[in-house]
C-alpha cells in the first residue's frame, strides 16, 4: 500500500541553533552564519487523538423524541410569523440582517413588546443606543409592556448576567456587531469577536430553550457583514430589504431550518411605527378614472405570495447626441433587453433616438422575467402615446427572438388579478384553470401582444404598416 504523502503541515521544518535561520530540508552548515552542525529538526507535528467521553444524554429512537418541545410560538406579528413558518420555536437563533435605517429595531422592538406576557418575559438588549433612546422609540410606536425588560450592554459578560436575572423566553439583541467579549483580545465587530459572542449566545439559548433574535449589519455589497460562519451557525436568516424613501419594507427568509424560505412579509413603515401588511397591492398601484399611456399592470411572484403591481414608461424626444435610458425598480439590462425586441421584433421604430424612463409604483423590485411583457406594452404604450385597456394585467418572459414563455405560478398570478377587479389578462400559451368570468388572451409572441394597443390613436406606427401606406 503506497504511503500517505505529507501534507505541508506533516513536513517537519529545520532551524540553526545559533542563529535561527530556518529552511525546509536539513543542511549540515548554516549559510547565515556559517556554523557547522547546528541545523536541527524542529516543529514536528505531536499526533493527538480524541478518547471517548462522557455522554450528556443517551440516544434514543428518533420516534421516541417529544417534538411538542419544538412547537412554535407567535411572536404577534402575523407577517413576522409567516416568514418564520409559524413563529419563534424555543432555543431558535434567528439572525435579521438589512441596511442601515431600513426599520429593522422598529420592527423587533415592536416584536419585543408583543411577545412580552405573563409567562414569557422578554430583554432587549441595545449596544447602538442608551436606553432612554430606545424609550423614546417605544413610546412613539406603543410598544411599552410590563414585561419586556430593556439593558444597555455592550459586554458579553454583562449579557450573560441579565439573562441570568432576567431569565426571559425571547432575547433581542441589537446588534451582534456592537457587543465583545472581555476575554478576547480586538475591537467589537471583529471576526474573532463576532464569532465568539454568538457561539456564546447560541450555546445559551439551546440550553435554556430561549428564542434569540440578533441584529446583523451588511456590507456596501447588501451582503451580512462578518465571518460566513455566523451565518451558518445560526437556525434562521432574515434578509430585510426596502428603499428607506418608500414605505414598503419585505421580510425575506434566506435560510430557515424550521419552515420554507418562499414565504416573504410585507410591512408599511410610517410615522407611528410599522404594521404588517396583508395585502399590500394596494401599495404598488395607482387607480385612475381613465387609462394613461405607459402603464402596464402585471403579477409578480413574491416567495409564494403574488402581488399585483404596475408599470409605468415615458418616451420624450432626446435632446442630447446620447438618448438617456433610466430605470427605478426596475433591472436596466431586462429594460434594455426590451426596448431591442419591441424595435426589432415588434417593428416599432424611433425608440433608440428618445429619451425613456421606466419604473415602478410604491417602491416594489421587479427582477422576474415574468414582469417582461409588461415592461414592453409599457414601452411600447408610451411610444405609441396609446393607452392599454383598462382593467389589463400582462404576464410572460420575452425572449430575444420575440416569443412569450411561460412563467410558474400563473394561475396564482391570475386568481390575485381577478380578486382585485381585473378582468383581462394577457399570458402565454396554457395557463391552466382561469379565474370564472376573467377574458384571458394567449399570446406567442410580441406581435400578437402588440395587437391590443388601438391602432388608430398610434404616433409610431410598425415599419411594416408603414411600408404597406
Amino acid at each position: 500500500m503506497a504511503a500517505r504523502t505529507r501534507t505541508t503541515k506533516d513536513r517537519p521544518s529545520y532551524r540553526c541553533t545559533e542563529c535561527g535561520w530556518q529552511t525546509a530540508k536539513w543542511l549540515g552548515r548554516c549559510p547565515e552564519c556559517q556554523a557547522w552542525g547546528t541545523v536541527e529538526e524542529y516543529g514536528v507535528p505531536a499526533v493527538r487523538t480524541t478518547a471517548p467521553g462522557r455522554v450528556t444524554t443517551s440516544a434514543v429512537p428518533i420516534g421516541q423524541v417529544d417534538g411538542r418541545q419544538a412547537t412554535a410560538r407567535s411572536t404577534g406579528v402575523p407577517e413576522l410569523d409567516r416568514v418564520l413558518g409559524g413563529g419563534l420555536v424555543p432555543g431558535a437563533v434567528v439572525l435579521v440582517a438589512g441596511e442601515p435605517g431600513v426599520g429593522k429595531s422598529t420592527l423587533l422592538l415592536d416584536v419585543a413588546a408583543k411577545a412580552a406576557s405573563d409567562e414569557h418575559r422578554t430583554l432587549y438588549v441595545t449596544g447602538e443606543e442608551s436606553a432612554s433612546q430606545v424609550r423614546l422609540r417605544a413610546d412613539r410606536i406603543h410598544a411599552i409592556d410590563d414585561h419586556l425588560y430593556l439593558a444597555a450592554e455592550t459586554d458579553l459578560s454583562a449579557v450573560l448576567g441579565h439573562l441570568d436575572a432576567v431569565k426571559p423566553s425571547l432575547l433581542i439583541l441589537d446588534s451582534v456587531q456592537t457587543i465583545a467579549s472581555p476575554e478576547l483580545d480586538g475591537a467589537p465587530g471583529g471576526m474573532a469577536q463576532v464569532r465568539e459572542v454568538a457561539g456564546a449566545l447560541i450555546r445559551v439559548s439551546k440550553e435554556r430553550g430561549m428564542a434569540t433574535l440578533l441584529v446583523g449589519h451588511v456590507t456596501k455589497d447588501g451582503s451580512i457583514a462578518g465571518p460566513r460562519l455566523l451565518e451558518h451557525l445560526v437556525d434562521v436568516v432574515l434578509s430585510f430589504e426596502g428603499d428607506r424613501h418608500a414605505r414598503l419594507r419585505l421580510v425575506r427568509g434566506v435560510k430557515n431550518r424550521y419552515g420554507t424560505t418562499d414565504e416573504v412579509g410585507c410591512f408599511e413603515l410610517h410615522d407611528e411605527g410599522i404594521t404588517g401588511l396583508a395585502d399590500p397591492s394596494g401599495l404598488f398601484l395607482t387607480r385612475r378614472a381613465e387609462p394613461v399611456p405607459g402603464t402596464c399592470l402585471t403579477v409578480t411572484l413574491e416567495g409564494r405570495r403574488p402581488l399585483v403591481a404596475e408599470v409605468q414608461a415615458l418616451t420624450v424626444d432626446s435632446q442630447i447626441p446620447s438618448p438617456r435610458r433610466t430605470t427605478s425598480g426596475l433591472e436596466t439590462s431586462r429594460v434594455s433587453m426590451m426596448l431591442a425586441v419591441l424595435e426589432q421584433r415588434g417593428r416599432i421604430s424611433a425608440l433608440g433616438k428618445r429619451d425613456i424612463y421606466s419604473a415602478t409604483v410604491g417602491g416594489v423590485k421587479l427582477s422576474e422575467p415574468a414582469a417582461d411583457l409588461a415592461i414592453a406594452l409599457a414601452l411600447a404604450s408610451a411610444a405609441s402615446d396609446t393607452p392599454l385597456p383598462k382593467n389589463l394585467v400582462a404576464i410572460g418572459e420575452v425572449g430575444l427572438a420575440g416569443e412569450v414563455r411561460r412563467v410558474t405560478g400563473v394561475q396564482r398570478r391570475l386568481s390575485e388579478a381577478h380578486r382585485l377587479g381585473f378582468t383581462h389578462a394577457l399570458v402565454p400559451g396554457d395557463p391552466g384553470k382561469i379565474p370564472p368570468g376573467m377574458k384571458v388572451l394567449e399570446v406567442a409572441d410580441i406581435g400578437d401582444a402588440l395587437r391590443v394597443l388601438p391602432r388608430s390613436r398610434r404616433r409610431d406606427a410598425p415599419r411594416d404598416e408603414e411600408e404597406r401606406r
